[in-house]
């Protein structure tokens, strides 16, 4: 299931990708070159592959997944089984636990992932009972109903809640519509938790270049202990500081950076 060496102390960070539904982890690893900063040029990449399950949503196929959806469009409420998340949330709290019994630091860690991926990454951060570098969603949603999450926000403990968060989300995704990240970011902030968001008006539910070069220089920040994520430019049709982007969902990544997509979501039943 995980794709990656065994962990070694060092300088630099550790970041962990964590691939949409129907995905695998070997198909993201390209993701890893677009984060080319002298703040990650020593980090070690883990990409891990979902346990395959069935998914209501998709009439039960079994595919990667790391937790089960039972409709879509995918909201909140659209993942029910709370034991099926902290499984999956499981997974990746032993990797990180394994790089920092290694000599890690929890604050050279990261934790990435996009639509069920982000989900997941959310969820990790969240429920890590230390503070980490950042966590990052791309497309995602918070897999737990946030309207009735007393007993989940309880978990979160005072360190977890001083992780920052960078949630990016297309205003033009179907699948999981812009309404589920601006959720999800009201909730982190009700945490006391900092959480820049970018929305981009035409982007679809797929992943672009210029999302992750966003992200690299929000990461890159906080792993040179600036802590302020001013980031100047804007472009034409820019919400929130981001600039515009398309919604093309075909295709896995591939090593170009004209164009980059990563997860299956056309396994959606509709």
């Amino acid at each position: 299931m995980e794709e990656e060496r065994p962990p070694a102390a060092g300088s630099g960070g550790f970041v962990v990708w964590l691939h949409g539904l129907g995905d695998c982890g070997r198909a993201n690893e390209v993701i890893a070159n677009h984060f080319s900063a002298a703040a990650f040029s020593d980090a070690r990449w883990a990409f891990p592959t979902a346990p395959t399950a069935p998914v209501t949503c998709n009439r039960g196929m079994r595919m990667p997944s790391w937790f089960d959806i039972h409709d879509t469009p995918i909201t909140s409420k659209s993942v029910r089984d709370e034991e099926d998340v902290l499984r999956a949330v499981q997974i990746v709290h032993t990797m990180i636990d394994r790089e920092i019994a290694a000599g890690k630091d929890p604050g050279d860690v990261f934790v990435f992932g996009l639509s069920q991926g982000g989900a997941l990454s959310i969820a990790s951060v969240l429920l890590y009972p230390k503070a980490l570098g950042g966590g990052a969603v791309f497309s995602g949603f918070l897999p737990f109903d946030s309207s009735s999450s007393s007993s989940f926000a309880a978990r979160v403990t005072d360190e977890a809640k001083k992780t920052p968060v960078l949630w990016i989300h297309g205003g033009a995704d179907s699948l999981i519509p812009v309404q589920e990240g601006r959720d999800g970011v009201k909730f982190l902030r009700g945490l006391g938790m900092s959480c820049e968001f970018k929305e981009y008006d035409r982007l679809g539910h797929t992943l672009e270049p210029y999302e992750l070069e966003h992200c690299e220089r929000w990461a890159s920040e906080i792993a040179l202990g600036e802590g302020k994520h001013e980031h100047g430019r804007q472009g034409p049709g820019e919400k929130k500081g981001g600039r515009q982007g398309t919604a093309t969902a075909t295709g896995t990544g591939t090593g170009s950076k004209s164009k980059l997509f990563c997860g299956v979501f056309n396994l959606f039943s509709k």
